[in-house]
């Protein structure tokens, strides 16, 4: 995991910087690594959090993909501030990022999307998530008419579908070890740009 107490002098690139440590053999059916806990507030800080799936880690920081009208995308419009979780918990491992969120490029987007499997890019199309429907029948009847308005061509990106990257301010790393005395160590983003590094209580 983590190495003992990490030089507060050093960058943090945008990954832990684990000792080694086997993995499992195997991963159990349906692990999947890139899920992640994603929580929102609203203006007035009453906060929200869902399950989304992280898709690229880059030098701007964590980035997800979703409609931009759901609750989600309208919490983020009023209020920038989330937090990504990711929990491993056949490696004991969690890291915690904190910062603001703002929406990638249009083109982004759009080459993301072109990616996606056909059904999930029409589903992009049927879903107004978060939005109430009144029953399976509607989603259901709502998809052939997508399937017909896109028959033998390509799925274009809806105006309201792309992607937000979150830019961290604060990461937290996370091992548990025994007797609950697990290794935490936080990182602050400073004015300059660098990192404060602290080891925390667990």
């Amino acid at each position: 995991m983590i190495g003992a107490d990490i030089a507060a002098e050093e960058d943090v690139p945008l990954a832990a910087r684990y000792d080694e440590k086997p993995a499992p053999p195997a991963p159990p059916p349906g692990f999947e690594p890139s899920a992640i806990t994603l929580a929102t507030a609203d203006a007035s800080g009453r906060p929200s959090a869902r399950i989304v799936l992280l898709k690229v880690v880059d030098e701007r920081g964590f980035a997800f993909f979703t409609n931009y009208e759901s609750r989600k995308g309208r919490e983020l419009a009023e209020n920038p501030h989330a937090a990504l979780v990711c929990y491993w918990a056949e490696l004991e491992r969690e890291v915690l990022i904190a910062g603001t969120v703002t929406k990638v490029s249009r083109a982004e987007s759009a080459e993301y999307f072109a990616k996606r499997p056909r059904g999930s890019q029409l589903g992009a199309w049927v879903s107004r998530q978060s939005s109430a429907v009144p029953d399976r029948a509607f989603l259901e009847a709502e998809l052939q008419k997508v399937e017909a308005r896109f028959a033998n061509r390509d799925v274009e990106l809806p105006p309201y579908w792309g992607g937000y990257v979150l830019n961290p301010a604060r990461l937290e790393f996370w091992q548990g070890r025994p007797n609950r005395l697990h290794d935490r160590f936080q990182y602050l983003k400073q004015a300059d740009g660098s990192w404060r590094i602290e080891r925390l209580s667990p």
